[in-house]
């Protein structure tokens, strides 16, 4: 799992792309917010559907959005849900490296 040692977004995604297979970089905006630009690698699962997630229970989920209130708010009940691995990375708002599908 990643330990995250750094407070930057852009740090934490590198660590995550370093870490050991089974990752998710899990981005929690809308569909919309998603297409218009998000962090190479990511998936899309809204908060407003977080309750359908489907993934590994023993996955790491590196979760973000666009300020990062929304991730929290995501991991909290990726938690309840028994995603122990789930951890806040921040909002896409101060991601400094490229994006995939325009412009966030």
């Amino acid at each position: 799992m990643c330990v995250f040692r750094r407070r930057n977004i852009g740090d934490a995604v590198e660590e995550c792309r370093n870490a050991p297979p089974g990752g998710v970089l899990l981005d929690v905006r809308e569909e919309d917010e998603f297409r218009s630009g998000h962090i190479p690698g990511a998936v899309n699962t809204p908060l407003s559907r977080i309750a359908e997630a489907s993934f590994p229970r023993d996955a790491a989920l590196y979760v973000y959005c666009l300020r990062g209130a929304r991730s929290r708010r995501a991991v909290a009940v990726l938690r309840k849900m028994g995603y122990g691995g789930a951890r806040s990375i921040g909002g896409i708002a101060s991601y400094k490296g490229p994006l995939e599908g325009g412009k966030a």
